[in-house]
């Protein structure tokens, strides 16, 4: 067996896990307000779900009794952090931080799902 380092291996994508307390109700904001659509289901009735965008993938998993973090669950970058602010501000979506340009290179903000799921959005700045 060769010597082999974590150096020498390529890491793929990474989905965050997302705890719901309402399957339907997550996958209707996530494919409504954002755009992704489901790409596998598992569990009768259905405990699981993977949402696709582009890129980035979200893995929702049945937790009834799931109280939400006050950390963010997930950050993803998208290509027009404005567009999609105004877009989620207008539908009503609860704003956690608003749109600001970051001493970290970023314009960002965080929102939370109706679970109250922490999600922060950025963009960067060139």
């Amino acid at each position: 067996m060769a010597n082999h380092s974590v150096s020498d291996i390529a890491f793929g994508r990474a989905a965050p896990g997302i705890c719901v307390r309402d399957l339907q109700a997550a996958h209707d904001f996530y494919t409504q307000r954002l755009g992704f659509r489901k790409v596998f289901e598992n569990g009768d009735p259905v405990g699981f779900m993977i949402l696709k965008k582009d890129r980035a993938e979200i893995h929702l998993s049945l937790k009834p009794d799931h109280r939400a973090s006050t950390v963010n669950v997930m950050h993803i970058f998208v290509s027009d952090v404005g567009a999609l602010y105004a877009l989620l501000e207008a539908a009503g979506v609860r704003i956690i931080k608003r749109l600001s340009h970051k001493d970290y290179g970023q314009r960002a903000f965080v929102f939370a799902d109706p679970d109250g799921n922490r999600i922060d959005v950025g963009e960067r700045r060139t």
